[in-house]
């Protein structure tokens, strides 16, 4: 996986024909925010030497960099595309792409009426533990944390296991479904610690128009996008992937899972 893109076949001539695997990146190629593993990234060599890879992701590509990337190599290099925020900010063969703004998209008044009503909202939030960075904004949406970003990741395990029995994400969900309704927003929990909130349609499957505008651009038809994902249950920021009629969806447990079933499907 650290070698140069140049040594790996053009997209035109990988031997599986017009097939590309996107994947999501926490709990599918890595331990939630942690680093990609040695493994995974020989087999992800491996499969690039056979068809197109790519990963789709809601976090921002600082992140990415950090977690699939190392301090001499550019995670833009290690894949054919690389979709940060969901694709709105995108990468082909370590090229930027056109990228989109949520805040042009919805204007600042109304931006600013749904960050304050978060906040507040956040404010009045009684959980075991808070730490700091509760809304992070980002190119193409918002993530809201109701503990923080900054949570260690211990206190992420636990947080994760009190959110499911309390529904807290959930429940702040259904809040802003009903007080903002009218604006054309998704809200996508995933991950963790936090959710996504972003304009409708600008969910993963963003990031199959760039994958499909391949054919005029080296001739490559994607006919197979193959999409792994951890999230993939309705409600899930992988789900909208998973569930699109143009993607054979995986559901995986966790990095391991990813690659039984990446071995498996591509004899590597």
């Amino acid at each position: 996986m650290t070698e140069a893109a140049s040594i790996y076949p053009p997209l035109q001539q990988r031997p599986v024909k017009n097939t590309i695997c996107l994947f999501d990146v926490d709990n599918t190629l890595t331990p939630a925010r942690l680093a990609v593993s040695p493994e995974m990234q020989q087999l992800l060599s491996a499969l690039r030497h056979k068809c197109a890879i790519g990963y789709v992701s809601g976090s921002d590509l600082v992140k990415q960099q950090e977690q699939l990337g190392t301090p001499s190599i550019l995670v833009t290099s290690l894949f054919d595309f690389c979709f940060a925020e969901n694709g709105l900010t995108a990468y082909r063969l370590g090229k930027p792409l056109a990228s989109q703004s949520f805040i042009q998209w919805l204007d600042e008044d109304k931006y600013k009426e749904l960050v304050n009503f978060c906040l507040k909202y956040l404010s009045e939030l009684d959980i075991p533990i808070k730490r700091g960075t509760f809304i992070e904004f980002r190119n193409g949406m918002i993530n809201v944390s109701p503990i923080g970003r900054n949570a260690s990741t211990a206190e992420r395990l636990e947080y994760e296991k009190y959110d499911l029995q309390h529904k807290i994400r959930e429940k702040f969900v259904s809040a802003l479904e009903e007080k903002f309704g009218h604006l054309g927003l998704t809200y996508s929990i995933g991950g963790q610690i936090s959710f996504d909130v972003f304009p409708t349609g600008w969910d993963k499957t963003y990031c199959l128009q760039q994958v499909k505008a391949e054919k005029e651009l080296s001739g490559t038809d994607y006919t197979t996008i193959h999409f792994f994902g951890d999230k993939t249950d309705k409600g899930g920021n992988d789900y909208e992937m998973y569930e699109d009629k143009r993607t054979v969806g995986h559901s995986v447990t966790n990095p391991e899972d990813t690659m039984r079933q990446l071995r498996q499907l591509f004899d590597l």
